[in-house]
């Protein structure tokens, strides 16, 4: 039996290992593609944690929700094609991108132009596509509207002070807890930034924010807790907040006379519910947007030997932006 070197999970909760897994073989309606790059996301960390809503994943298994490569054999798609395709390691029976070979439904398969470097496009990924439709479809953001960013400084924030001013918004503030996460929104056009702190009060913080925004249409919140809580209190009337994580707690508050009275929406997004047509026109404007320059995060790349390495920073938060596995070193 052939088999293909990959990442496999063999406890939740450890790193990863490299290991050899039995090649796999193509069926009807599947793309056999050939790995080039992947990123560890904070997805794949929750998932193989064991703790995430999806259930504790069945091990080993190979992780990756997300991947770029080439096809090697398809119906619909010719071989030597340059593809970008999601997974649903971690979240359902199967293996993901980090392996040399994976199977892929074709009907997920997003083709590419070969614009954007492999390992720039896999650092992008999932994360700017939650960020580009999160607030285009889910929050529906209209040109001239004020958008705030709260997270800026982390992969989804990254894309989205870029993206809401590439989707026409008028004004873009940010806000984040690292030191320097002000000069770096400023460097990617923010008008303006809140400094979020460990200990902050919901009425400490909604204050500082108020200072700075005044009031916004839009805000795209990735953390949940007391950055959401006070984030609610400067929603303008009709305003909407998209929340897309939790990272910095698992419930918010609000006020249901300020919530009634505008009226303003408190909005749910997930990448799960979005359509293959949706998540390839996502790509689509993610690939040309960041082939002209206009949009980038920043990334670490790692071997597949270096996946264990990878793994570990990426959860601590060592790593400037994704840390990219690829599969060609």
């Amino acid at each position: 039996m052939s088999t293909v070197r990959a990442a496999l999970v063999d406890r939740c909760g450890q790193p990863p290992v490299v290991g050899e897994r039995p090649a796999p073989q193509a069926g009807p309606g599947q793309a056999l593609v050939r790995t080039v790059t992947a990123p560890i996301t904070p997805l794949d960390l929750l998932c193989a944690s064991g703790t995430s809503y999806f259930g504790e994943p069945a091990t080993p298994y190979v992780p990756g929700v997300q991947g770029v490569g080439v096809v090697e054999s398809a119906s619909s798609v010719p071989a030597g094609t340059s593809v970008w395709f999601p997974t649903s390691a971690g979240m359902a029976p199967g293996d993901g991108s980090i392996a040399e070979t994976v199977v892929v439904a074709e009907s997920e398969l997003v083709v590419l132009s070969g614009a954007v470097d492999e390992q720039h496009l896999a650092a992008l990924g999932l994360s700017a596509i939650a960020a580009w439709t999160a607030l285009l479809l889910r929050g529906g953001l209209r040109a001239g509207e004020r958008v705030l960013v709260l997270g800026s400084s982390g992969v989804v924030g990254t894309v989205a002070l870029q993206a809401a001013r590439l989707q026409g918004a008028g004004t873009v503030w940010g806000a984040a807890l690292e030191p320097g996460a002000g000069q770096a929104a400023a460097d990617l056009g923010a008008d303006g930034f809140v400094q979020l702190e460990r200990d902050d009060s919901p009425e400490d913080l909604a204050e500082r924010m108020r200072d700075t925004v005044g009031e916004v249409d839009l805000v795209l919140d990735p953390l949940c807790g007391v950055p959401a809580t006070a984030a609610l209190t400067v929603l303008a009337p009709h305003g909407r907040l998209v929340n897309l994580g939790s990272s910095a707690g698992p419930t918010a508050t609000f006020s249901s006379a300020h919530l009634r009275s505008g009226p303003r929406s408190v909005l749910g997004y997930t990448n799960n519910d979005l359509t293959a047509e949706q998540r390839g026109d996502a790509m689509a404007s993610i690939e040309e947007h960041a082939a002209a320059g206009r949009l980038a995060v920043p990334y670490e790349v790692f071997g597949l030997h270096q996946v264990g390495e990878a793994w570990t920073r990426q959860a601590a938060g060592e790593v400037r932006g994704r840390a990219v596995i690829d599969l060609r070193r």
